[in-house]
């Protein structure tokens, strides 16, 4: 069973940085896609960003793109998002996502973490 759990999150002002984790166990990574996903109150769940099982491909959505970054160190079995330039529309609760095949949305995603908050002040 796969076990995600983030950390990282809090308040920032417009422009603050935030690097958040996400610690998996056994031998997640090697298994499947990861990614991280995002939603705001009365707003649908969207993805963030997403890595492929082989750490080569990465996908960063547009509304991000230049400010975040999305990577994983393999020897502590742990994804990173490095978020910069955060904007006010950046708040939102956060979740890392695992599943056996790619996705872009939400219904392929197979294992979630709890969510931490991240809230971006103006």
């Amino acid at each position: 069973q796969v076990q995600l759990v983030e950390s990282g999150g809090g308040l920032v002002q417009a422009g603050g940085s935030l690097r958040l984790s996400c610690a998996a166990n056994g031998r997640t990574f090697s298994k499947n896609a990861m990614g991280w996903f995002r939603q705001a109150p009365g707003k649908e769940r969207e993805v963030v960003a997403r890595i492929r099982r082989s750490g080569v491909s990465k996908y960063v959505a547009d509304s991000v793109k230049g400010r975040f970054t999305i990577s994983r160190d393999m020897s502590k079995n742990t994804l990173l998002l490095e978020m910069n330039s955060l904007k006010p529309e950046d708040t939102a609760v956060y979740y890392c996502a695992a599943a056996t095949s790619i996705f872009t949305t939400t219904k392929l995603v197979g294992f979630w973490g709890p969510g931490t908050q991240v809230t971006v002040s103006s």
